[in-house]
């Protein structure tokens, strides 16, 4: 089982995956190390999962192919399915269409 530290007390050389992304960073396959509970009140604690920096592996590049392919889903997200129209924003998926089409009364 991993270690379990208090939040701000896990030991230098342990990061979670946002930490390691800052630093330009990624797991790169490793297993958690220890986990970071942050406690609430009256509820479960907050986990986070911690990684050792000096076995991260540097962020992939960006490469074109992945740059288009990620273009377009953000194009089909903000497409309404109802309208045919980029709504310059991503559709909810509690409505699945556009506001304009959502708020006018079907015929």
């Amino acid at each position: 089982m991993a270690d379990i530290y208090r939040w701000r007390l896990a030991p230098d050389g342990l990061a979670t995956r946002r930490q390691l992304r800052a630093m330009g960073l990624r797991p790169g396959g490793q297993d958690v190390v220890a986990e970071l509970h942050r406690p609430r009140r009256r509820r479960e604690p907050l986990v986070a999962y911690l990684y050792r920096v000096d076995r991260a592996k540097p962020v992939r590049p960006m490469t074109p192919a992945r740059a288009a392919a990620l273009a377009a889903a953000m194009r089909a997200r903000r497409t309404c399915p109802n309208c045919h129209v980029d709504a310059g924003y991503c559709i909810p998926r509690s409505l699945g269409m556009c506001v304009p089409c959502h708020d006018t009364p079907a015929a």
